[in-house]
């Protein structure tokens, strides 16, 4: 049976109870309908669905109040008011109560959602930043403790902030508990995971499921020779895979989501999602039963907790993307990447060229309008170089040398590029790599302060903040990764570390600068130059209306290969984003007919129409109406 049933057992106001019964009348038929087509086990679906009232009776008041104002304007993630900022806590403000000591500076950046990269127990080394998790119930020692979380997640949302954080419901570390009774021999613990007493089953996952890296943790079981036994381990050999065919794995997450939603948290991001069911003969991605468990969750935080978000983590082209969202009546993510257009961005720059990225946007501007995605430049992990190389090729781009280009240029090797990093995971064989590095070390800051190159140093700000306004005209909820708002460039430390000098990822991870931070005051500085910019496009992105997710959204024709046009169209407003993504000036040929523009960032009134647009420039026009 279960091992972590909900203990915090509390008297409950028969109003909340009989509103949890609602809840629960107007789901249970489809929860128990995929939880019994799923599993055949109804005393588990009987022991989970007691769980569900008990970890309701453990939500606090203010918890379930947030609840019900959120359950009635189901759109308020829909609006044009949130920015979201990522970092790992110890990088950022050392521990929990810095971050809470910290939240004046988040408002000052107008953010009012915050990512806290993976802070629950894990061991030192053996981690992957975090995502191999030891005990999802107890913080990091260095960061907080098992109390500390509630009344820090209550202080940002008296601050007006939203906490999102990472379940990493693929995997535990083999530290865990259920991994050390497993490895003891424990048969029930076993079943929690997938183990097999020779290679011939491990073989033949082989044969169908890719690996995820093959350089630094090649193969997709490790064996324990102290026990003779196979276990798979997609990810890292101490990440182990758990079973979701067994249902005591499922309740238990599922407690564990539970229990974390009561601590506060209002974005849940499910890590690796695609992976987190498998099948013999498949590629053990994106299967089936994958939307079944997502579905459960959905349907679980909305009985318990539903002024939760589900976040997903699907790190793929956009046709296995887009599925993780549902359907209207059956949805399942709230929130999802847009990981493709996040590649494309970069491609763009290093090619000059828009018209992939057009493309791509295109694609994501004929999705639905209740689709809402996070939208970001870069986040904690690599630039895997996911793009449509289908259309590449059309034009004679192969994809090998064009990743090799991407690669070489961001490395500061080729196309005239000023960018500096490091590549990740680079594999001889099929010469493929990710790439890591910093926005700002991406568009040539760190290189210009390097060579104390003043006009280089304008080229690399112009760019920054051309791509930040290309970032917050996107539809969905912009997210920066923290120091971005300062211009921080990469952190090379990290080779001083054993524990993380062989993932190059940690040279954007970097601790925040806040020496640097103060320099965001001093006028003429790159970080006040870069900091007032975003500060001035996130207070026209929430006072105009057309930035809000259900907008009609669309590109425009420009007739330049080099500049990309976004229209935005909402309640009568309109507003038309142009941008440079060359290095000359250039022209921008469109011809808007429907009455004059006032640029939103001078006050200029013209016509939107044969528009110059300096080199890495950018321009807000909005309708006169």
């Amino acid at each position: 049976m279960s091992a972590k049933k909900n203990t915090e057992q509390k008297k409950e106001d028969p109003r909340h109870d009989k509103l949890f019964q609602e809840r629960m009348a107007s789901r249970r038929d489809e929860l128990k309908w995929l939880y019994m087509e799923l599993y055949s086990n109804r005393p588990m679906y009987d022991e989970l669905e007691a769980q569900l009232l008990s970890y309701y009776h453990a939500r606090n008041e203010e918890l379930k109040a947030r609840d019900i104002i959120r359950e009635s304007y189901p759109e308020w993630y829909k609006q044009n008011d949130l920015l979201g900022m990522m970092f790992y806590i110890d990088n950022f403000a050392g521990n929990l109560k810095g971050v809470e000591e910290k939240l004046p500076y988040l408002e000052e950046c107008q953010v009012n959602y915050i990512h806290l990269m993976p802070f629950l127990d894990s061991p030192e080394g053996r981690s992957d930043g975090g995502y191999a998790v030891a005990d999802f119930r107890k913080v990091q020692p260095a960061l907080g403790d098992r109390e500390d979380r509630p009344s820090r997640t209550a202080a940002c949302h008296e601050h007006g902030m939203n906490v999102c954080m990472d379940f990493v419901m693929n995997h535990t570390s083999e530290d865990h508990e259920w991994a050390v009774k497993a490895r003891q021999g424990d048969p029930e613990y076993q079943s929690r995971f997938f183990f097999y007493d020779n290679d011939y089953i491990p073989k033949l996952y082989e044969q169908t499921v890719p690996q995820v890296f093959p350089t630094t943790a090649p193969g997709n079981f490790t064996y324990l020779p102290e026990i003779g036994q196979y276990v798979m381990t997609t990810f890292y050999p101490y990440q182990w895979d758990l079973n979701y065919r067994n249902p005591v794995v499922f309740n238990e997450m599922m407690y564990n989501f539970l229990y974390l939603a009561n601590r506060g948290i209002d974005i849940i991001r499910i890590d690796a999602v695609p992976y987190i069911w498998k099948d013999l003969y498949t590629s053990c991605r994106n299967l089936p039963h994958v939307h079944t468990i997502v579905r459960m969750m959905r349907l679980i935080s909305e009985i318990v907790c539903p002024g939760v978000l589900l976040l997903g983590e699907v790190v793929m082209e956009p046709e296995k993307v887009v599925p993780y969202f549902g359907t209207v009546e059956k949805p399942e993510c709230h929130l999802l990447y847009n990981v493709t257009t996040m590649a494309t961005t970069w491609h763009t720059v290093a090619t000059r060229q828009v018209k992939l990225l057009k493309q791509q946007l295109d694609i994501v501007n004929s999705l639905p309008r209740d689709y809402v995605f996070l939208n970001y430049l870069r986040c904690h992990d690599d630039i895997g170089w996911g793009l449509d190389f289908e259309s590449l090729a059309k034009d004679g781009i192969g994809e090998v040398s064009h990743k090799n280009y991407l690669n070489a240029y961001f490395q500061g090797f080729a196309g005239y590029s000023n960018s500096r990093g490091e590549l990740y995971n680079y594999d001889p064989v099929t010469q493929d790599a990710r790439f890591c590095g910093t926005t700002a070390s991406m568009c040539g800051v760190e290189k210009a302060g390097y060579e104390q190159d003043e006009a280089g140093m304008a080229k690399a700000l112009k760019l920054d903040i051309m791509l930040h306004a290309y970032l917050y005209m996107q539809s969905g909820i912009p997210v920066i990764y923290s120091g971005d708002e300062t211009a921080q460039v990469n952190d090379y430390t990290y080779k001083n570390d054993p524990n993380k000098a062989a993932d190059s990822r940690y040279i954007h991870r970097g601790k925040m600068d806040w020496e640097r931070v103060e320099k965001r005051k001093v006028p003429g500085t790159p970080e006040y130059k870069i900091f007032t910019a975003l500060e001035k496009l996130s207070e026209i992105r929430r006072r105009e209306q057309v930035f809000v997710a259900g907008a009609g959204t669309w590109t425009l024709d420009t007739w330049d290969p080099s500049i990309l046009g976004i229209v935005r169209e909402y309640g009568g407003d309109k507003i038309i984003g142009l941008f440079n993504f060359s290095e000359q000036d250039r022209m921008a040929w469109i011809h808007e007919d429907d009455g004059q523009y006032r640029d939103l960032l001078t006050g200029e009134v013209r016509e939107a129409s044969g528009i110059g647009i300096p080199a890495y420039g950018f321009l807000y026009l909005k309708r006169e109406n």
